[in-house]
């Protein structure tokens, strides 16, 4: 691929194969800060999924969202878990607690509905082969919400590392860090080693564990982690994380994360021709700016911002209605899982940990 060519229709869809018409009804569990003030809106503006039912305890405590999105279904979660209004929605987007994320796919999945599930699938491999195995089994679609692979920066990133434009890739930098305390309570369950399944690594290191792997379309093999918590009220959790990855084609990566650091994200690619470097590809809204060098050639591009998570529901909506199988999915979210656990099995024991 010439490089001028990587930022031609930059933002194009090019996993939307076939035009389709209509759109899922989605039952949104778990209506809490991320599903208020990104999934909620983003699924407004997609063109393939609406939200026809909220989930949540007391339903009266989302009485504001339910009128702002004029939904008409509001069910607290023992009912939703019984069969309440299994009649209004076709799919659920799973925004609850990691911890209960198997008891809300699997109940979905036996009602023959489709399941967006947030990231991590689950706390424990274990758990979420079970979300994995109910889906299969009920035939329905598992994704996983890695909102990034929908993502134009990242996609064109990966084509640019497919076609060798900088070469074989050595080494990859992803890092991570978000002052969690400065939007939440220090009693938030993402500080609940039980809840959460971890702290740090599994709330942001994630972004660049499974964003590298998408782009090197390739799984690591070995893994050598260490972690760091001050002290309360990150005492029970990772606080900060560092680890380092290798991957088969000789490739390492270094993927930092932290819960107490000034907001920031990055990810760079270095290969044998080239580099590219990503702005901010973790934060939220990607500002689409990226410099790629090839050999001598060097060009920086900026572009307008998309919104990734209209485009995460706008690929789930799609799968869903043309029954494609969507890239991120269940053993997508396994294969992170895998390396999560190594990761703290690394950090507990110092040493490094082999991948299968």
């Amino acid at each position: 691929m010439p490089l001028q060519d990587a930022f031609s229709n930059f933002t194009q869809r090019d996993w939307e194969h076939e035009a389709v018409e209509g759109a899922i009804r989605l039952a949104v569990v778990g209506v809490g800060g991320f599903a208020r003030q990104r999934a909620l809106p983003a699924i407004a503006d997609s063109t393939r999924c609406e939200t026809t039912v909220l989930v949540a305890s007391p339903p009266e405590s989302v009485s504001d969202v339910a009128e702002a999105y004029a939904v008409d279904a509001v069910v607290d979660y023992d009912p939703f878990l019984e069969g309440a209004c299994v009649d209004a929605y076709d799919a659920v987007y799973i925004a609850a607690p990691n911890a209960v994320h198997g008891q809300y796919a699997i109940a979905a999945a036996e009602f023959g509905k489709h399941v967006l599930c947030e990231k991590p699938l689950e706390t424990t491999v274990e758990r979420a082969r079970a979300i994995v195995d109910a889906c299969a089994d009920a035939g329905v679609t598992l994704m996983t919400a890695y909102r990034l692979q929908a993502e134009p920066t990242v996609r064109r990133t990966r084509e640019l590392v497919r076609d060798g434009v900088i070469g074989d890739v050595v080494q990859v930098h992803g890092g991570f860090s978000h002052p969690l305390l400065a939007e939440a309570d220090p009693d938030t369950w993402r500080l609940d080693p039980e809840t959460a399944g971890g702290g740090a690594l599994v709330d942001l290191g994630i972004y660049p564990l499974n964003t590298i792997r998408f782009a090197l379309e390739c799984d690591p093999i070995g893994v050598y982690a260490t972690t760091r918590s001050e002290g309360p009220p990150f005492a029970n959790v990772d606080e900060h994380v560092a680890i380092q990855l290798e991957y088969e084609t000789g490739a390492t990566a270094s993927c930092t994360a932290s819960f107490d650091a000034h907001a920031r994200s990055a990810l760079e690619l270095v290969g044998t021709d080239g580099m590219i470097d990503i702005e901010s590809p973790f934060g939220g809204v990607v500002p689409q700016e990226m410099v790629v060098e090839s050999g001598d050639v060097r060009m920086e591009y900026t572009g307008p911002r998309v919104d990734e998570v209209r485009e995460e529901f706008d690929y789930f909506g799609y799968c869903v209605l043309t029954g494609t199988d969507p890239e991120p999915d269940g053993e997508d979210g396994l294969i992170d899982l895998y390396t999560i656990e190594a990761a703290y099995e690394s950090a507990e024991t110092g040493r490094r940990i082999a991948l299968e």
